[in-house]
């Protein structure tokens, strides 16, 4: 039988189980208050065991673990550490940094979170995702994208419940979004850097645990995840949840001992030395040649679909999940999703690169995945720079096929919640990160941007309408793109950070959508880009063929004009079976589209 870990309540009894292999002794620890009581836990194997009496549902509880100290060695047991459950799925507070996290012997009960022992968990009857390909996937930060928010109720906004808001509907509704993709909504504690400079993580994809719902943003716990996609269901929006299963938030050797690093730190990539292996640049990396850690990512996915009704998962740096180290497009993980009776038929969405060696994987991963696919947006960020040919871009409005043939599985996006927002693409030549504290070294340096003259915001009217005509012709080529396309919150409504290109630690005005700054024609004109898409959904999945290719005069295209980052633009005609379509760029008119 398949071990249950966590918590569990079953037949009038509180099952506890947790795995810990090189542990010596390990103890289950009850809180009532400030009151601790210590139960001692039986090993099975690697596992470590507890049944108590009673329906404990609500109680709070972590563990602690007994055990050699010897970091070098990967042994980190101080049983000063109160350990949070891998498995917990509710916490009593948020994570927060502090010194005694990482210091041997420091007891750490007074800031490490509590895992609350779940109630009746009801199974959400099953039910196709809420998706599919060619439709409009609508990237959103939970508390930012609803933090400022009128018509919401101020206790309510920043929160998942504020999604199923009616005003929050009704905006994602006249956008024909297909699925909300959510921005991690698990339980994440800020980077060691962070609170010295009075800042904090507002994106969230440093998590300690990985089912865990962040207190802060989900206060209702797993019910009010699971009510608010009913809602949005209801609505016929699909939910798909941003997750990372590629590091924790334990960071490197001076990270502190919160979870897995206290209970079986060999869930961590080493190398021969003994050392951490970062390919994630995170300080840590989750080892996915270790069939626990495999166990543990699939335990997390059942538990969303089955739990909460979920649609469909994007791995934040997916190559990690295949790697052993080096990525085999053959991996474990994709053969045990694929055969996984609540998982198979997700939507599965890859980032699709790590910083490790080999780690930019576009186009390989399983043909059922879509992926995440950059090349789309920098080379139409740069043909509308001026500096880009229409070979490339035809490449890319056509689905991409020299990366995933003629089977379209790219996800097309021209900016995401890491880089300039929409608006800032064409208003800053250069990031603006000073806010962040590091300088302005962080984040990319490389944005295929322009600034139309000015460099940030400008009254000058001239700028302004070139900016406007930039902006629209954009969104209109994303949404004539084949393929699944991706649009991030605010930014059919012309959202600016100011040129922060990696407002990850700004949980304030710079990172919060201000609906009242609306630019009301943009948000109209996209949402008539949604209308016309909405209306030849079937013909986004592939692109119409067969069809010739012409200039934007009607005359023939010579070998070199596809080369030449000057030509203007072209004509595509389809003439497929059911209709002839017809699809225009010209760079001079700003324009592109179907017709």
């Amino acid at each position: 039988m398949t071990r249950v870990f966590g918590a569990t309540v079953n037949r009038g009894k509180t099952h506890f189980a947790v795995r810990s292999p090189k542990a010596s002794a390990l103890w289950l620890c009850l809180f009532d208050g400030g009151d601790e009581q210590r139960i001692a836990m039986r090993r099975e194997g690697d596992n470590w065991l507890a049944e108590l009496p009673g329906d404990l549902s609500g109680a709070r509880y972590g563990y602690r673990a007994e055990g050699a100290w010897a970091p070098e060695r990967g042994l980190w047991f101080d049983p000063a550490k109160l350990l949070v459950d891998p498995c917990a799925l509710e916490l009593d507070r948020r994570f927060s940094q502090d010194l005694r996290l990482g210091q041997f012997g420091e007891d750490t009960a007074a800031v490490v979170p509590r895992a609350i022992v779940p109630g009746r968990m009801p199974v959400v009857r099953r039910r196709k995702p809420q998706f599919e390909r060619g439709g409009l996937i609508y990237e959103l930060n939970v508390r930012g994208f609803t933090k400022l928010h009128p018509d919401v109720p101020e206790a309510q906004r920043g929160t998942v419940a504020a999604l199923a808001h009616p005003a929050i509907i009704t905006h994602l509704a006249k956008l024909r979004v297909s699925a909300v993709e959510l921005m991690p909504i698990t339980a994440w504690i800020d980077e060691r850097h962070l609170p010295p400079l009075g800042l904090r993580n507002a994106w969230g994809y440093n998590p300690v645990v990985p089912m865990a719902l962040d207190p802060g943003l989900c206060p209702g716990g797993v019910s009010e995840l699971r009510d608010t996609v009913a809602a949005l269901h209801k609505a016929g929006i699909g939910v798909i949840l941003d997750l990372v299963f590629n590091h924790t938030g334990e960071s490197d050797l001076h990270g502190g001992v919160l979870s897995l690093r206290g209970l079986d730190n060999a869930a961590y990539a080493h190398a021969a030395d003994g050392s951490l292996i970062n390919d994630t640049g995170c300080g840590n990396t989750l080892d996915f040649a270790n069939p626990a850690v495999r166990d543990l990512t699939l335990a997390s996915l059942r538990h969303f679909v089955r739990h909460c009704g979920v649609d469909g998962f994007r791995f934040d740096l997916a190559t990690i999940m295949a790697r052993g180290p080096g990525f085999d497009p053959a991996a474990p993980i994709f053969a045990e999703l694929a055969a996984d009776p609540d998982l198979a038929d997700r939507v599965m969405i890859a980032e699709p690169w790590d910083i490790g060696p080999g780690g930019y994987q576009l186009g390989n991963f399983p043909p059922n995945w879509l992926e995440w696919n950059d090349r789309f947006r920098d080379d139409v960020r740069r043909f509308w720079r001026g500096d880009g040919g229409i070979g490339a871009l035809a490449t890319r409005i056509a689905g991409s096929s020299d990366q995933f043939g003629t089977d379209c599985r790219s996800v097309n996006f021209l900016a995401a919640h890491d880089g300039f927002t929409l608006a800032d693409t064409v208003s800053y030549a250069e990031r603006q990160n000073h806010a962040n504290g590091e300088g302005n070294r962080d984040g990319h340096g490389e944005n295929h941007s322009w600034n139309n003259g000015v460099e940030g915001a400008s009254s000058d009217p001239t700028v302004s309408a070139h900016r406007q005509a930039d902006l629209r012709a954009l969104l209109s080529t994303l949404f004539a793109s084949t393929g699944t396309i991706m649009l991030t919150a605010g930014d059919e409504f012309g959202r600016s950070q100011g040129g922060n290109n990696n407002a990850y630690a700004q949980d304030n005005p710079v990172g919060w959508v201000d609906w009242t700054k609306r630019d009301s024609a943009l948000e109209e004109f996209v949402a008539k880009l949604a209308r016309s898409r909405q209306r030849r959904i079937i013909a986004t999945m592939r692109f119409p063929e067969p069809g010739e290719w012409h200039g934007p005069d009607g005359g023939e295209l010579s070998h070199s004009d596809w080369e030449n980052p000057q030509t203007d633009g072209f004509i595509y005609q389809a003439n497929t079976p059911s209709r002839k379509w017809k699809l225009a760029v010209s760079r001079k008119n700003r324009a592109a589209g179907w017709r």
